[in-house]
């Protein structure tokens, strides 16, 4: 499944859901999902700057693809950097880096989101393109 194909499928998932708090909850089901950072992993190198709650993202290459594992103190932001990677992994770190990630404003997430969850997505995105990247 491509990048895209990844984030059509997302954005007619969040339109089964009328309002926003099934949504919030399908991203908290979501964040359960999430693979998970190793707990000797959760280093300060690895936590996002920019957001409120701890979150921690390590990223490796498996032949020309990255993949991404995280974690988060908080079930709301796990669910959103799960919702990022599962659009991201398996990925070419150029696709990565070069991403039009419309699937947040399809599915109104910033306008959701508290201005400083908000900041914290924005510092999300940056540091798995970040990643991306520094693996070209």
């Amino acid at each position: 499944m491509t990048l895209e194909e990844k984030q059509i499928q997302i954005v007619e998932e969040f339109g089964i859901f009328d309002d926003w708090m099934d949504k919030y909850e399908y991203i908290i089901e979501l964040g359960k999902e999430l693979p998970i950072i190793e707990e000797a992993d959760k280093s300060d190198d690895k936590l996002i700057e920019g957001c409120q709650s701890r979150v921690w993202l390590d990223s490796s290459m498996e032949g020309d693809k990255m993949k991404f594992v995280a974690d988060s103190d908080a079930i709301i932001t796990k669910g959103i950097i799960g919702l990022l990677i599962r659009v991201m992994n398996n990925e070419t770190p150029k696709t990565i880096a070069t991403a039009d990630l419309h699937f947040i404003a399809d599915i109104g997430l910033q306008e959701h989101l508290s201005p400083t969850r908000a900041n914290g997505l924005a510092s999300m995105v940056q540091k798995l393109k970040m990643s991306a990247l520094k693996a070209i």
